[in-house]
């Protein structure tokens, strides 16, 4: 996939991380539908296989979460012009995802701390955990129905609901389940 980008082209996807990063409650991943929304569905510099890999490949990684969002401005670059346009799709999303975020929670943690016993503070910190959950739900619809899931692929929503339902309610790390499903996957089951 080739496309080309103009400099108010890049400054636009440096403003649109820029307020994403505002709205990046719970972790970068929760704005991931809206990363999909502009990238793909908008602006077609990505398309749904590259969005889904980039997230898969810097999740199975080490590191912070984050990384998705530089692989996401890079794949932009390599499709806009190669590899000097990757390193700047890279910068450009990821200063402007973190700058934002980063100024904002420095200044609000040091703020809350100092304020913790304030009733609206506990408040806000009680009613921010359902917003999370919702956003990662949405990301994972968006992952899931990206990656052309039908209801048809039943396995493969089974194997899903019970895994959550098994990290839920039991101390089963994790990396089993994920073995599991690998296991499962490669027997061709689903």
């Amino acid at each position: 996939m080739t496309i080309t980008m103009t400099g108010a082209d890049w400054l636009s996807l440096f403003v649109h991380y820029l307020s994403l990063s505002l709205l990046s409650v719970g972790g970068a991943i929760t704005t991931a539908p809206d990363m999909h929304r502009y990238l793909v569905d908008r602006q077609g510099w990505l398309t749904d296989p590259q969005f889904s890999a980039s997230i898969a490949i810097a999740q199975a990684a080490p590191g912070p979460n984050v990384l998705f969002v530089g692989l996401l401005g890079w794949n932009v670059g390599l499709n806009a012009g190669g590899l000097p346009t990757a390193f700047l799709g890279l910068a450009v999303t990821m200063v402007g995802i973190m700058i934002p975020s980063t100024t904002l929670t420095y200044l609000a943690a040091r703020w809350g701390h100092e304020n913790r016993e304030l009733r609206a503070v506990r408040a806000f910190k009680q009613g921010m955990a359902p917003i999370v959950i919702a956003l990662l739900i949405a990301t994972g619809w968006i992952l899931a129905t990206g990656s052309n899931y039908a209801v048809r692929d039943w396995p493969i929503w089974a194997v899903a609901i019970v895994t959550a339902i098994v990290v839920w309610r039991t101390k089963v790390h994790l990396l089993w389940l994920l073995g599991a499903g690998a296991v499962l996957g490669w027997m061709g089951w689903v």
